[in-house]
């Protein structure tokens, strides 16, 4: 794997850990980044050695979104108050910038957690409502700071719905920096699957994106497949692709040393969460 600039990647044993690696800026999101996460996912895709995805970030934080000392020189506020972008001649004209820091956004349809401490705000949310589940630290808290900086809150929070309830992501995007979402309300309301303490939180996600890995991966793409089609689709439709998806994600060799497995009396070494 090429070196990088701002992020760490490093790939054992199917699981491919990646590290958000700008601590200096709390992972705030530069075109570099941008441009680094994007290659990573294309390429994840052609990767038989990459079968799940950890997203972790260096550091006391997560992500706190697009670095806007990098988006918002000082030279280009006149023109972005005006509606003018650098780059762009018209308003009509603009690609968000974090339109493909997201593995879903680069059609990798692997398995990706994230482990997420700190804070993780508003760019943030391009990442982590394009992954499978979230495992966070205790200390972890999630906000949207747009709407405080005089700046409307629409990509992100649509990216958070499918994980939030609408009352929750619209609270989140309203009261801005004004309030923040802890660990403990983020497992509530089911942002979150599992708080852990701060070092804990490696060995959690390791550990489920080893099960991950370990299981045929034709299966589980088929099933993240079925059930993020789900999400987008009615109940009726969704029913009636389900048979194509079970068809399309069925290995027969997996199928037989699954049931000669459960025929032969062996159980995985399970947890309870």
């Amino acid at each position: 794997m090429d070196a990088h600039e701002t992020i760490l990647v490093d790939i054992t044993d199917g699981v491919a850990w990646v590290s958000l690696n700008r601590p200096q800026v709390r992972n705030a999101i530069n075109a570099k980044m941008q441009e680094e996460l994007a290659a990573l996912w294309k390429a994840f895709r052609y990767d038989d050695d990459v079968r799940c995805v950890v997203l972790a970030a260096e550091g006391d934080s997560f992500c706190t979104g697009i670095d806007r000392g990098e988006a918002i020189a000082e030279e280009n506020i006149e023109g972005i108050a005006a509606g003018r972008y650098p780059g762009y001649p018209t308003p009509w004209m603009y690609d968000d910038p974090g339109r493909d820091v997201g593995p879903k956004a680069c059609d990798l349809w692997k398995p990706v957690i994230a482990a997420v401490q700190g804070m993780a705000c508003g760019g943030a949310f391009y990442m982590l409502g394009e992954t499978e589940f979230i495992i966070a630290s205790d200390d972890a808290t999630f906000f949207d700071p747009h709407v405080t900086y005089g700046m409307t809150a629409a990509f992100e929070p649509m990216q958070m719905l499918p994980k939030m309830p609408f009352q929750e992501v619209m609270r989140m995007s309203l009261l801005g920096s004004y309030e923040r979402i802890s660990a403990a309300r983020a497992l509530d309301i089911g942002l979150v699957t599992e708080v852990v303490p701060r070092d804990e939180l490696h060995e959690r996600a390791r550990w489920a994106a080893q099960v991950i890995a370990d299981s045929p991966p034709l299966v589980i793409q088929g099933t993240m497949r079925a059930l993020w089609t789900a999400l987008e689709v009615s109940r009726k439709q969704a029913i009636d692709v389900a048979n194509l998806f079970t068809r399309i994600g069925s290995d027969p060799q997996a199928f037989a040393d699954g049931q000669a497995r459960f025929a032969g009396g062996q159980r995985p070494q399970w947890r309870t969460r």
